[in-house]
């Protein structure tokens, strides 16, 4: 081989990473190589780091229903998780610039969302706010369907104590008196189907507490669920 020739040879065809062995100068390096999605995320990064605004209502049109039904769900008030989606675009469209790509766009959104999500239920929490009747009204407006997690069916089948929305409604009320720690991890995995990869990426959290956590989260909302089921049959 020349020095300073250019030689690209496939490398782990079939298997993760996928590239190819590039040696030039006698340097050698693995030349990864970005799936078709990764190309275009990667792309569409690239056009809010530079601040194109049509990129930036393509995100907010991508994403806000996402984000605000997790505040909503967070907080408890509507009016609230307005406010606090707003704010959560504006940090994005600030810290975007800053974003490395160790994690999926859509992940360091949810990051963003529930890290100042949770700043708030602090400021909330000392302010006594109470949330019952806006998860009320959240009960009939959003079933919790679309989840793969703590639904209707999973608390020991509950439907066969009461059933549809009102079973719904006790599971809204019961969420968001949980602590937000536990709030967090339920919402997120349970209700809006995220990965534990996932989790713990907007977490911050190692594997094995998320699931620790979550496993403690589901317990407390089985024993909260079952008790207001137990005082609404008195």
């Amino acid at each position: 081989m020349r020095p300073g020739s250019l030689v690209s040879e496939p490398f782990f065809e079939g298997a993760e990473p996928t590239g190819r062995l590039v040696v030039w100068g006698g340097t050698v390096a693995l030349q990864l190589t970005m799936e078709p999605e990764d190309k275009e995320e990667a792309r569409f990064i690239a056009r809010l780091a530079s601040r194109d605004e049509r990129a930036f209502n393509e995100l907010v049109v991508l994403y806000q229903e996402r984000v605000f039904r997790i505040l909503l769900r967070m907080l408890g008030r509507r009016d609230e998780a307005e406010d606090m989606a707003q704010e959560v675009f504006v940090q994005v469209f600030k810290a975007v610039g800053t974003f490395r790509g160790d994690s999926k766009l859509s992940t360091w959104i949810y990051r963003i969302a529930v890290n100042l999500c949770k700043n708030r239920v602090k400021y909330l929490k000392r302010r006594r706010t109470e949330a019952q009747d806006e998860y009320e009204a959240l009960a009939e407006r959003s079933p919790m369907t679309s989840g793969s997690g703590v639904t209707s069916g999973d608390i020991h089948r509950p439907d066969q104590m009461v059933e549809g929305m009102q079973l719904e409604r006790v599971v809204q009320l019961c969420i968001v008196e949980l602590e937000p720690d536990f709030r967090e991890v339920l919402i997120l995995r349970d209700v809006e189907d995220l990965s534990y990869e996932e989790l713990c990426e907007v977490t911050g959290l190692p594997d094995g507490t998320v699931k620790s956590r979550l496993h403690r989260a589901r317990a407390m909302l089985k024993q909260a669920v079952a008790r207001k089921m137990g005082e609404k049959a008195k």
